[in-house]
């Protein structure tokens, strides 16, 4: 229980920081305080965290990404209200009425404008409003907006990390920072063992916008493998059964043309040898993750996908469960011990 408080509290730490696509520096400084009680840290071109330990054997990279959905300010009305656009695939079905905060020289607290149901049309009821409709108030004049907030200035929602009943947390941002948490646990487990490989972490920029830091960072890594940690689709009412995992059964291994079929069933029989639980995740094609850009990286890398359950994903009420996080992060230390044997 000790163990996943301290992960709880790692993992509430990583989601208080911002770090929208492109503006990434709040979370990219506590992942690297974090990440150099293990390593020798740097911040690459893009922004990608970046530490390495180990020498010799095969290099194995780890990658999560550090950036979260957001939006970014567009323009400022003659009334005062800000407006914006997507930066990543926010969800704008849940925006009306939402609690912000505007990321300018300093943090504001903003809303997001909403209709009364009194004063909607049918239409209203039946579309979310496009985002480029959507506007912020922050309770300032346009004057004042316009001299404090500027254009490019990022937004982020505010909806508090609140810890559930059973091991379960509800946050923002927890998309990735429960990868990001997952491999620096990982890290933990392997402190004082005796690794045969080198070991390149890379906690990367810009996966919601595209996923160039890890194309970047992949490409300096010199990696042979990757193990790309992020979330999945994690069980709900309305949701297909066939398309997510549970919520507690362990991490979601993937499946997929892209993905490594020699280092799924690796991990598949080591997830069996040391009783960590695991679902395993089918794609027909592409994964939407890290993982696409980094398998083509080069000459190629041979990749691996470990995903935990999410539930709400891409909202301010995203929800995980600790011990998903925990046995990803087992996984991953096991198959890095293992690496030796890997093939046998």
């Amino acid at each position: 229980m000790s163990e996943h408080n301290e992960l709880q509290n790692l993992i509430l730490k990583l989601v208080g920081a911002a770090g929208v696509s492109g503006a990434e520096s709040g979370a990219s400084k506590v992942a690297a305080e974090e990440l150099s009680r293990f390593m020798n840290v740097n911040t690459d071109t893009l922004g990608n965290v970046v530490g390495t330990v180990g020498e010799t054997g095969p290099v194995i990279l780890l990658d999560a990404h550090i950036d979260q959905i957001g939006m970014i300010v567009t323009g400022i009305d003659d009334e005062g209200f800000i407006k914006v656009d997507k930066c990543g695939g926010m969800d704008i079905r849940v925006l009306a009425a939402q609690e912000v905060i505007v990321w300018s020289k300093k943090p504001l607290k903003g809303v997001v404008t909403s209709i009364p149901p009194h004063l909607s049309n049918s239409d209203d009821a039946k579309t979310a409003k496009k985002i480029t409709d959507l506007s912020i108030d922050v309770g300032m004049t346009a004057e004042k907006a316009k001299i404090t907030i500027r254009p490019g200035d990022r937004v982020t929602l505010s909806g508090n990390a609140q810890c559930l009943m059973g091991d379960k947390i509800c946050s923002p941002a927890l998309d990735d920072r429960v990868g990001v948490a997952a491999i620096l646990r990982s890290l933990e487990l392997l402190e004082g063992r005796k690794i045969g490989c080198k070991l390149v972490v890379q906690f990367s920029v810009q996966e919601e916008t595209g996923g160039s830091g890890a194309k970047t960072g992949s490409y300096n890594s010199e990696a042979e493998e990757c193990i790309t940690v992020d979330v999945s689709f994690a069980s709900a009412p309305g949701i297909p059964e066939e398309k997510c995992g549970d919520l507690g059964k362990g991490p979601m291994l993937g499946v997929a043309p892209i993905l490594d079929e020699s280092m799924f069933k690796t991990m598949e029989k080591i997830a069996i040898a040391e009783n960590i639980p695991y679902q395993v995740e089918v794609m027909g094609a592409r994964t939407g993750t890290n993982a696409d850009s980094i398998q083509t990286t080069k000459a190629g890398i041979k990749t691996a996908l470990l995903s935990i359950p999410l539930r709400n994903m891409h909202t301010p009420t995203e929800i995980i469960s600790l011990a998903d996080v925990d046995n990803t992060a087992r996984l991953i230390a096991a198959y890095i011990l293992n690496r030796e044997g890997k093939n046998e």
